[in-house]
């Protein structure tokens, strides 16, 4: 832990601050669950979480994406944070649970105000199918 971050958070904010969804695999268990603020079931297995991480970075990770207030301990951290699409102030958090071996096992993302989760319910299942993730009924 440097500076009292979990080294999967130093990891993780590497990847979500820089937009490196290349490296999104080789940080998630291959049993993981993802939870998104939009959808009812949980999402298993690395596969699924890292197209929906993947959506994540790319709708919700603007110029003015950040975090800010985090708490930690030992295999799990909650992380405030912040963005803005088309005008919209988004305002969250996720949560992440760890193994021993640092991958994460655990997504889970709730979002406010409502105003947010419908811009990105919309952005993200447009993603989502353009990308192949998920297919429409």
């Amino acid at each position: 832990m440097a500076d009292g971050i979990p080294e999967t958070i130093q990891r993780w904010h590497v990847i979500a601050l820089e937009r490196r969804a290349d490296d999104l695999a080789g940080i998630l268990a291959g049993d993981c669950v993802f939870e998104s603020p939009v959808v009812h079931t949980p999402q298993q297995g690395r596969a699924i979480v890292e197209a929906y991480l993947r959506g994540a970075l790319h709708v919700l990770n603007t110029e003015h994406f950040r975090y800010g207030e985090e708490w930690y301990s030992e295999r799990s951290a909650v992380l405030e944070f912040y963005s803005e699409i088309d005008g919209i102030k988004i305002n969250g958090v996720d949560i992440i649970s760890w193994n021993d071996a640092g991958l994460i096992t655990h997504f889970k993302v709730m979002v406010r105000p409502l105003k947010a989760i419908n811009t990105l319910h919309a952005e993200m299942g447009d993603y989502l199918v353009k990308m192949g993730a998920v297919k429409v009924r």
